[in-house]
């Protein structure tokens, strides 16, 4: 997953002596290499289990399971814990929480609390920041720096107000956690690939976010179908936005349905307009009925057909 990866800094707290001692001590008993079997002769694993934390997932991160072992829950960790409960993260989020970023743990507690300090200057709130927190683990990893930019790039890219921009990353936080490479792709595949003006990705992006960090072979894909096959104009695909999130072969199998059954009308002015909204979100049932008029079993026997 593009917003998966830590930051190179994750580990930067950790002074030289601390690296050279975790690279000097075998912390794992030789004839074995989980942190399971260290659960026993250590509190700190043995609290951080009680609290949820998968230990299997931690160890699987780079250098998470010797990180953890050096630490001292009370000494270290407590503070981090009673931070993230400052910060909204709920007790019985803080093991998952943990599982998915252990090396919050090694940062500083002051350097976190400037982040979160620098969120709240631009006016987050507190039920955002932890909604963002939760749902884009590493975000407290980064530089207020990082962040500030961040937050520049999508406001300048975009053109987007600065409550919009707000808006926009509480609705996606890992925009501010992921790569921007891929999303300067995209930008630049709905732009000069696939034709919209700058207004309407702007448009596009503000509705569906998640349209910044798509696979630009599926979007490529499913405009392409749209556009160039059901004859969709640009105006009407910035409209629904959300269609290029569904899955393509379902938009396709409902499309021939509605071709053969003649109702294939994409066109608001017309009386038997079908909007992409109802084409690509109802379930099967409510589509069947009400927009193809026909049984769910003339659906499936058709399905065979293609």
């Amino acid at each position: 997953d593009w917003d998966d990866i830590p930051p190179s800094s994750a580990l930067q707290e950790i002074s030289e002596e601390e690296a050279v001692q975790i690279i000097a001590d075998p912390l794992l008993p030789l004839q074995s290499s989980t942190l399971r079997d260290y659960v026993d002769h250590s509190e700190t694993l043995a609290k951080l289990v009680h609290l949820g934390v998968d230990l299997s997932q931690v160890e699987k991160r780079q250098k998470a399971g010797q990180l953890v072992l050096t630490l001292d829950f009370e000494k270290d960790i407590r503070k981090i814990l009673l931070f993230l409960k400052d910060v909204g993260v709920e007790d019985n989020q803080l093991g998952p929480f943990l599982t998915k970023n252990p090396y919050i743990l090694a940062e500083d507690l002051e350097a976190l609390e400037t982040r979160v300090a620098y969120l709240k200057s631009k006016k987050f709130g507190k039920a955002e920041i932890a909604q963002m927190v939760s749902r884009a683990p590493y975000l407290l990893l980064f530089s207020v720096e990082r962040l500030d930019n961040r937050l520049g790039f999508f406001k300048n890219e975009l053109g987007l107000s600065v409550k919009k921009t707000k808006d926009l990353v509480i609705r996606l936080p890992r925009l501010l956690t992921g790569k921007l490479e891929p999303v300067k792709e995209n930008l630049e595949v709905c732009q000069s690939e696939l034709g919209f003006r700058r207004d309407e990705v702007q448009q596009i992006v503000f509705k569906t976010p998640k349209i910044l960090t798509a696979s630009k072979k599926r979007l490529r894909q499913t405009f392409d179908y749209l556009h160039n096959v059901m004859g969709i104009p640009h105006h009407m695909l910035t409209r629904f936005p959300q269609v290029f999130n569904s899955k393509l072969l379902r938009i396709k199998e409902r499309h021939m349905f509605l071709k053969f059954l003649g109702r294939a009308q994409y066109d608001p002015a017309q009386p038997s307009y079908i909007s992409l909204d109802q084409l690509a979100a109802l379930p099967d049932e409510v589509f069947c009925a009400e927009i193809a008029k026909a049984s769910i079993q003339d659906f499936q026997k058709f399905l065979k057909t293609l």
